[in-house]
C-alpha cells in the first residue's frame, strides 16, 4: 500500500460527514507505520475504543470507512475474520459501518467479522502472531492470500457504498 498523508485520509471517508472525518482521530505515527506489509491502514480510536476506522486504495484512490465496535474483549470463543481468514481466541469483533449516503442517515448498516486490531496484512503475512492455530494450512501462496484480503475488504466497503 502507498502511504496516506493525513488529509488524504481524512478526504477519503466515505460513511460520514465531512464534519465528523474533519473530528475524528488519525493516527499520529503515519510516518512509522509498515506502508510496504499493509494492504490496508486500520487503527482504532485511543479516545472511544467502540469506534475503529480503515483506509484502503482501490482503483487507485483512498476509500476510508468508520466502523463500530464493541471494545476489545479477551474471550475463549474462537472465531475467524472474514477479511484475511485468520481465526483468533477472543480477537475478532464483529465491526458495523454505517451505510454511505442516504441509506446510513436512515440508520442502514453492514458489518462483518474483523480482526480487532484490524492487523489483518500482518496475519496474512504472518508478520504478527494470532496464536496455535490460527492459520489454517492453505495451498495458496502468499501473494493469493493477499489477493483474497483485498478482495474481501473490496466487497465490504461495496456493501457499504452500494
Amino acid at each position: 500500500m502507498n502511504p496516506l498523508t493525513e488529509q488524504e485520509i481524512r478526504a477519503a471517508f466515505v460513511n460520514c460527514s465531512k464534519g465528523e472525518a474533519k473530528r475524528l482521530s488519525v493516527p499520529r505515527d503515519l510516518a512509522e507505520r509498515p506502508w510496504d506489509d499493509l494492504d490496508f491502514l486500520g487503527w482504532r480510536d485511543p479516545q472511544a475504543p467502540d469506534r475503529a476506522y480503515l483506509a484502503i486504495e482501490l482503483d487507485g484512490r483512498p476509500v476510508a470507512l468508520t466502523l463500530r465496535s464493541p471494545a476489545v474483549t479477551s474471550g475463549t470463543r474462537s472465531s475467524m475474520c472474514s477479511i484475511c481468514m485468520t481465526t483468533h481466541t477472543g480477537g475478532v469483533s464483529l465491526m458495523v459501518a454505517a451505510k454511505a449516503g442516504k441509506a446510513g442517515q436512515q440508520g442502514n448498516s453492514v458489518g462483518a467479522y474483523i480482526c480487532s486490531d484490524l492487523a489483518c496484512s500482518l496475519y496474512v503475512r504472518g508478520k504478527k502472531d494470532a496464536g496455535v492455530g490460527a492459520r489454517l494450512h492453505e495451498s495458496l501462496t502468499l501473494e493469493e492470500k493477499i489477493e483474497r484480503t483485498v478482495a474481501n475488504l473490496a466487497a465490504f466497503i461495496a456493501q457499504v457504498t452500494a
